[in-house]
């Protein structure tokens, strides 16, 4: 249970984890810092971030540990540039009400965040912290987190989450969690593994042995579970995977071939591509009642499907057209028409969380590239290039695209290294994602707040 209360005034309370979040009082607004996210290159804002203050060696420690987790967050955002302490001036765990501004602007921190944890009598870990603006001379935010000390690394994604919010006026997206395909050994004898990690990479677990071929993990936005393609000897079957519990249910079990299957937005049916007779086409099924539905009926391969965020579309690629082109329709399947019209061949499109943009796989020129459209075709962007760039997934506030890279492979067989990478919206911030094997088919997860 999480309760969110707002002082002094008004009082909200909001029903979604095991933390108790407590805001608070903040001066009056003078200014307002924030970062225009929207252009391209952005200039990183100089951050202080102090250790959090603690009594007790232990707590003195979990401050450290939070403090440095807030810091490489907000620095992996490609946003935020944190300060080294060897430069502070000011001590920030000697803070009691308000920081000496004109120390902190010396060294062109821009924004500081302060706090301090305790451990309450009951054993529960109390933690607070407050971001200033140390120009405008005011504070910005502050919360306060009650939660098992266990927890301590989901309160720094939180508070990372509350400052990036309140500094770029966007949803943040550290408390989340990544699915991949984890993969190891000789390429014609590849072990897959179904694998879990914070979006940081910390706590990452294995959820499957490697002894059957799984695929194309994805997220439902509205649980803790997970949909995924596994093959059964020869034979393709859905799965569901409940995180929490680390159950495991069959969803179907096929004939053919069946390929790439994600949660609509509700989370109550799955939509994939079923080969019937040869032929592949879009497909529902109920998560319930297990009821499907066929969507298109082309002779052409049509694969990959994505809902809108509000369930009312689809887009999906297919080469009805004599190449892989990406095509949006109706979500009842009337409507189908062709949106990308560009040079090369297109595949794995996937609609934003925001429903502005359409990210997808372009193959051209010997080179593969992640890129972005508008719902209608235009506006077409290309953010990567590589020798083999595949498979986008959002995060939950839109603004960012993982992916996987293969590199090419030498003469002598070496090389050939799958890894996860990130890039922003606008084509910068590329960024490898660090995991212990080789990695692909990334899945973001949605927020841990929106899910449970």
């Amino acid at each position: 249970m999480t309760i969110v209360t707002r002082f002094p005034t008004a009082v909200l309370a909001i029903f979604v984890a095991t933390i108790v979040a407590l805001q608070l009082p903040m001066s009056p607004a003078r200014a307002q810092l924030q970062i225009d996210i929207t252009r391209g290159n952005v200039d990183p804002l100089p951050i202080a971030i102090g250790d959090l203050t603690g009594t007790t060696p232990d707590i003195v420690q979990v401050g450290r540990d939070v403090a440095g987790v807030i810091a490489a967050n907000l620095e992996r955002s490609g946003l935020f540039r944190a300060i080294e302490r060897a430069a502070f001036i000011e001590d920030p765990t000697q803070i009691t009400l308000r920081p000496r501004f004109g120390d902190w602007r010396l060294i062109n921190a821009q924004a500081l965040v302060t706090g301090g944890a305790i451990r309450e009598a009951d054993g529960r870990l109390r933690v607070e912290f407050r971001l200033w603006d140390t120009f405008a001379e005011q504070q910005m935010t502050g919360l306060v987190y009650v939660t098992n000390p266990e927890n301590w690394r989901r309160i720094a994604h939180l508070i990372s989450d509350a400052i990036y919010s309140r500094l770029t006026g966007e949803d943040g997206y550290f408390d989340t969690r990544i699915v991949y395909i984890s993969e190891t050994g000789a390429a014609d004898k590849r072990i897959k593994r179904l694998a879990l990690m914070d979006q940081d990479g910390a706590g990452h677990r294995f959820l499957t042995d490697g002894k059957d071929l799984v695929l194309t993990p994805r997220f439902s936005p509205t649980r803790q579970e997970i949909t995924y393609l596994s093959y059964f000897g020869d034979r393709p079957r859905v799965y569901i995977y409940n995180i929490d519990t680390g159950q495991q249910e069959i969803l179907g079990d096929f004939p053919g071939m069946t390929f790439a299957p994600r949660f609509s937005p509700d989370g109550n049916r799955v939509i994939m591509s079923l080969a019937v007779d040869g032929n592949s086409d879009i497909y529902t099924m109920d998560v319930r009642t297990r009821r499907v539905e066929q969507l298109t009926r082309n002779p052409a391969i049509d694969t990959s499907p994505s809902f809108a965020p509000d369930g009312s579309r689809i887009t999906f690629n297919s080469d009805r057209s004599g190449t892989q082109q990406i095509y949006v329709m109706d979500a009842d399947g009337d409507g189908q028409k062709r949106i990308s019209f560009g040079d090369g061949r297109y595949a794995t499109p996937v609609w934003s969380p925001r429903g502005d943009l359409i990210a997808f796989t372009k193959f051209r020129r010997g080179r593969f590239h992640i890129g972005v459209m508008r719902p209608d075709g235009t506006g077409e962007r290309l953010l990567t290039e590589s020798f083999l760039d595949e498979a986008p997934t959002w995060a939950p506030n839109g603004r960012v695209i993982m992916f996987f890279r293969q590199e090419p492979r030498r003469d002598d067989g070496s090389g050939g290294e799958v890894a996860l990478w990130s890039v922003d919206l606008t084509g910068f911030n590329l960024r490898r994602v660090v995991t212990p094997l080789d990695g692909s088919d990334p899945a973001w997860s949605p927020l841990f707040s929106e899910s449970r």
